[in-house]
């Protein structure tokens, strides 16, 4: 294959997700600093590390596409980091009953050799039922999502307390947005399924 993929990520799930385009591909991590900047928006943020992500493949590789992807929860303006421990993901799921959440998924492929990136931004909203506190902390002992931004897993039991996803997706809620991962590759002659 000419164009290995390499995805910049040690997450099992995204690991889990490019699977489903059935090649092979090469792994590492990237290893970088993810605070964010003074004033930067959660916006700039993701799109800004997802491609440090990327670009950081130059100290393993030397040719390659590589996939790099960033992702934050957003709620009323906010970043929301993972809560840690139990109480912090209590606060967080019951600020979030019967509330809106939006996730920003960054997604950069970088063309090692022609040292050329490709960087988009997928949004995906979680509408939160509304909750009791009994079933957050029932929901809490169960999964135990304590390093999860948003204090929840929606691959997992997760499920339960949502009332609707809106967006184009549902992979970029677990981290990898595949349809325009797969648009993005395109553009760089580099077709998924011609690969099969």
């Amino acid at each position: 294959m000419k164009h290995p993929l390499i995805l910049a990520s040690s997450s099992p799930f995204r690991q889990s997700l490019l699977q489903k385009f059935n090649l092979p591909f090469s792994t590492f991590s990237p290893d970088i600093d993810e605070t964010a900047l003074p004033n930067e928006a959660p916006e700039q943020l993701v799109y800004r590390l997802s491609e440090s992500k990327a670009r950081a493949a130059v100290k393993h590789f030397d040719q390659g596409l590589v996939i790099g992807s960033d992702q934050v929860a957003v709620f009323n303006g906010q970043i929301l980091g993972k809560p840690h421990n139990k109480e912090n993901a209590i606060v967080q799921l019951s600020l979030f009953s019967g509330q809106t959440v939006t996730f920003l998924t960054g997604l950069c492929v970088y063309d090692i050799a022609a040292n050329k990136a490709k960087t988009l931004i997928e949004p995906f909203e979680v509408v939160f039922k509304t909750l009791t506190l009994e079933q957050i902390e029932a929901y809490c002992d169960a999964e135990q999502p304590y390093n999860c931004a948003g204090s929840f897993k929606s691959e997992g039991l997760g499920i339960c307390l949502f009332e609707k996803l809106n967006g184009d997706d549902p992979n970029s809620l677990i981290g990898l947005p595949l349809i325009k991962l797969n648009q993005l590759l395109t553009e760089f002659d580099f077709d998924v399924l011609a690969h099969q």
